[in-house]
């Protein structure tokens, strides 16, 4: 692949950025670029799922600019730069691929999960992104649907998750997704918001089971 391009775009950041550049470019902040990084995410998950090649080489290109856009901001700051990211990442791939790049064997992607689990832990042990709670590592701006499930297997490996209510239950997935289609409904006609309540229930359950992990008991009820 030739390096020509990424060159270029690495410029014209540059350019961008610069007193002769352009006015909105130069007024961007990391902070206000944040929701246009989760915009250029959604618009690349249609792309994919259309299965249109020609829209998903586009949106890569946007999901890039926000990558390289961040990387000059800090680069004028003096933080990093897009080497120091790029070379982090190829660092890292690296590091947690040992069956690949090692002499480590594994039998099945599970041992492969195992394997970069344990050494993203050491990796971040004794730093300040040391994860001391099983819960930690939650992006905490997900969609409550999608925080919701992912601190549920986090709970589940942490031993603290109750079985509640729908271990008794029996619904198809047709008859679950209707469900879930009519509780946002009832929550609309009555004013609320669906992603709120769960965000809230969440958080919520979040803290109960943090305090269960901390008090060492082996779960809860719901």
């Amino acid at each position: 692949m030739k390096n020509s391009a990424i060159n270029d775009l690495l410029k014209v950041m540059v350019k961008l950025r610069s007193p002769t550049g352009c006015p909105w470019d130069r007024e961007q902040s990391h902070l206000t670029l944040r929701r246009h990084a989760i915009e250029e995410v959604y618009e690349l998950i249609d792309a994919i799922e259309a299965r249109d090649d020609i829209e998903m080489a586009e949106e890569l290109g946007d999901l890039l600019l926000q990558v390289v856009f961040h990387c000059q901001l800090a680069r004028e700051r003096g933080a990093f730069d897009f080497e120091k990211v790029t070379r982090h990442l190829v660092d890292k791939l690296i590091r947690r691929h040992p069956h690949v790049f090692g002499t480590t064997k594994v039998k099945n992607v599970d041992e492969v999960w195992a394997n970069w689990e344990k050494i993203k832990k050491a990796e971040k042990d004794g730093t300040h992104l040391e994860r001391k709670s099983a819960f930690d590592g939650i992006p905490k701006h997900l969609p409550a649907l999608l925080r919701a499930e992912k601190l549920l297997k986090k709970a589940h490996k942490a031993k603290v998750r109750a079985d509640g209510h729908h271990s008794k239950r029996t619904l198809t997935k047709a008859a679950l997704a209707n469900e879930l289609f009519e509780l946002v409904s009832f929550a609309q006609v009555r004013g609320w918001s669906a992603e709120e309540l769960l965000s809230g229930e969440t958080k919520k359950r979040e803290r109960q089971w943090r305090r269960q992990e901390q008090a060492g008991l082996p779960k809860i009820r719901s």
